[in-house]
């Protein structure tokens, strides 16, 4: 071989040499290696979130002769081991307690319907007292589904109209 073909030969190899990872070819390095390694951390915290359904009692009462009973759902989610109680405000019908929860009228209708709100079926009002009248429960990480039971008893009937009480859903952690 000449001369002027091992010059050609060898400006060959240090240019694909060089265009090698340019062109996406991986270089292979035989001095050796090093290792470190690097810590990938996240903090979970407790944490809750907290998402409430309508309560309807219906848009075509007539009497209250007899109890309307209805359910709806909270949607809770908080983190796995995280304990937390739930409790429900005594809304915003005028003169509303939480053990005595009304319904409003509209406008110039100052009557109201008295209702209830439950844990259970029949059972315990659901206050906003933690420890008294809330609802406890364990986070799972994953959401859960508890159920709200609304009750209008018996009662006189007023005027027709649209009745209605916002409630607040708090999840305490």
């Amino acid at each position: 071989m000449t001369r002027r073909s091992l010059t050609r030969i060898a400006t060959a190899a240090v240019i694909t040499a060089m265009l090698t990872p340019i062109l996406g070819g991986a270089a292979v390095y035989t001095n050796g290696s090093r290792n470190q390694t690097f810590d990938v951390t996240m903090k979970i915290i407790a944490d809750c979130t907290i998402a409430a359904n309508p309560l309807d009692f219906g848009q075509s009462q007539g009497v209250l002769a007899t109890a309307v009973s209805v359910n709806t759902t909270l949607n809770v989610t908080c983190t796995n081991t995280t304990p937390y109680n739930i409790g429900l405000s005594a809304g915003n019908g005028t003169g509303s307690t939480t053990s005595a929860r009304l319904l409003s009228g509209t406008g110039a209708n100052t009557s109201t319907v008295a209702f209830n709100l439950n844990m259970t079926s029949g059972g315990g009002n659901w206050g906003n007292a933690q420890g008294t009248d809330t609802l406890s429960g364990t986070g799972s990480g994953v959401l859960q589904n508890l159920t709200v039971y609304g009750v209008v008893p018996a009662q006189a009937t007023p005027q027709p109209d649209t009745y209605k009480s916002t409630i607040t859903a708090t999840v305490y952690f």
